[in-house]
């Protein structure tokens, strides 16, 4: 795996989580954000998807869109 970073929440003091990469090898995301712990909304998202023991659900906020969007890019450069 190798990470390229894309972008950090511009709000985030301290230059600290969320990010987004994108692996250079696979073209795949790689987000860092707040942990999901919520019982209530982990089962909401189960419903259509099981998440399984090794996957998390990840929160980005809103704000991150244009960076989500420009790792898209990126990552279809990669594939």
């Amino acid at each position: 795996m190798q990470p390229r970073f894309i972008g950090i929440d511009p709000a985030t003091p301290g230059n600290k989580c969320p990010s987004v990469s994108i692996d250079e090898d696979t073209g795949d995301f790689l987000f860092q954000g707040w942990t999901v712990t919520d019982p209530d909304v982990l089962a909401k998202i189960a419903e259509h998807s099981p998440i399984a023991d090794d996957e998390s659900i990840v929160r980005l906020p809103a704000r991150m869109a244009q960076i989500i969007a420009d790792a898209v890019q990126a990552s279809a450069r990669v594939r």
